[in-house]
């Protein structure tokens, strides 16, 4: 029997032929035509100040700290259940990960916790949109403007989700896309830096450009260009912008397909889950999610590791996500006297991820649901 792959990269026809117009176009170098109509793309669907593609969303990340001007000792607010590029760009800065725990409902950074979580030295948060579905921002954001802090919306998961009618990644000062294979709109490697404090919008595309007010001097603002901050090179190829501009001029019909697919595994595992002491998402009224992934809650580290053998028995791909970053070796060596984050320990050893892809037709989901019914919850055998 074939195997189900959990992710698989599918490219439409139209960015194909948008990749050979940009390999005719002879820019393949980054912030050609493609690249510069993305930005214009997102910039007027989400109406943000500025948008840059970036070689990856940890790339923005590390511009976001760059903007921020971090210095050793800054503390940075994160949820511990997340991936390491979430901190890991502000460690670089030299800054302290001061290690949040998630919500048990939706998974995400408990906005509950961090006014106990503040100190003086506290320069930023970093709310992760787990799954798509939006924090609790109308509290981040009053917790963080109260205490005088940046807010910086990781938003891997989450571009074209909603919270309360306002998209996600619009609400702290900067945010960060991801267009990795793996995600909802893909070129392979690739992220972007969104901008919504107008006054990061001119040292982003600096940082971007070298250090270099490069982008300035093309638009004829200056007559030279020459190095005026830090920077680094963060630009993609216009090439992987050619690749991902047909799919973000799509991304209604994208999202639609998407969400049916969600609902189908809503549908079809409800009353399954419910026999078997299993939770779905959670996914609040006033959030619009992003139909990023599908995943289930088991009841016990045991149960989920049955499950994914079972899974694998059937051809069936799955996988497990975050583990707790204030447990890995280098969140116990930055913050070793964190407090322990319950839910999120809990959480890492009973979620997994079912397979949920773009090109993913009814026939393949629907092997993947008779095989997720056929497992009891002690994991031993199929029913009958």
């Amino acid at each position: 029997m074939p195997t189900l792959p959990f992710n698989r990269a599918a490219l439409a026809e139209a960015d194909l032929e948008s990749l050979q117009q940009a390999i005719s176009g002879g820019h393949m170098s980054g912030d050609g035509p493609f690249s510069r109509q993305c930005h214009e793309l997102l910039e007027r669907e989400l109406g943000v100040s500025r948008a840059l593609l970036t070689t990856s969303c940890t790339h923005a990340l590390e511009m976001c700290a760059l903007l921020l001007d971090l210095k050793p000792g800054d503390e940075v607010i994160v949820p511990s259940f997340t991936f390491v590029s979430s901190i890991n760009a502000f460690v670089l800065r030299g800054a302290v990960p001061v290690f949040a725990d998630i919500r048990p409902d939706t998974l995400n950074l408990d906005e509950r916790q961090l006014e106990d979580l503040l100190s003086p030295r506290t320069r930023a948060i970093i709310p992760v949109h787990y799954a798509g579905v939006g924090c609790e921002m109308d509290a981040i954001m009053a917790t963080a403007r109260a205490a005088g802090v940046a807010v910086v919306e990781d938003n891997a998961h989450g571009l074209f989700g909603r919270y309360r009618d306002r998209w996600l990644g619009t609400f702290g000062e900067l945010a960060t896309q991801s267009f990795h294979e793996t995600k909802n709109f893909s070129c392979g490697e690739g992220g972007a830096l969104l901008v919504n404090a107008p006054q990061f919008a001119e040292r982003s595309e600096i940082l971007r450009e070298k250090g270099t007010n490069r982008s300035r001097f093309f638009r004829g603002q200056v007559d030279k260009y020459t190095w005026v901050d830090v920077g680094s090179s963060f630009l993609p190829s216009d090439l992987l912008a050619a690749i991902l501009l047909p799919q973000l001029r799509r991304w209604h019909v994208i999202q639609s397909r998407r969400a049916a697919l969600w609902q189908r595994y809503m549908d079809g595992l409800t009353e399954w889950a419910r026999a078997g002491g299993v939770r779905l998402p959670v996914v609040p009224a006033h959030c619009e999610q992003a139909y990023h992934m599908f995943y289930l809650l088991m009841p016990s580290l045991e149960v989920r590791s049955a499950f994914i053998e079972h899974l694998k028995s059937h051809g069936i791909a799955s996988a497990f996500h975050y583990q707790p970053l204030n447990l890995s070796p280098m969140g116990r060596r930055l913050a070793p006297h964190a407090p322990p984050c319950p839910v999120t320990e809990t959480v890492a050893d009973r979620l997994l991820r079912l397979p949920f892809f773009n090109s993913m037709s009814d026939e393949q989901q629907d092997r993947a649901i008779e095989a997720v019914q056929a497992f009891n919850r002690w994991g031993m055998k199929e029913s009958s």
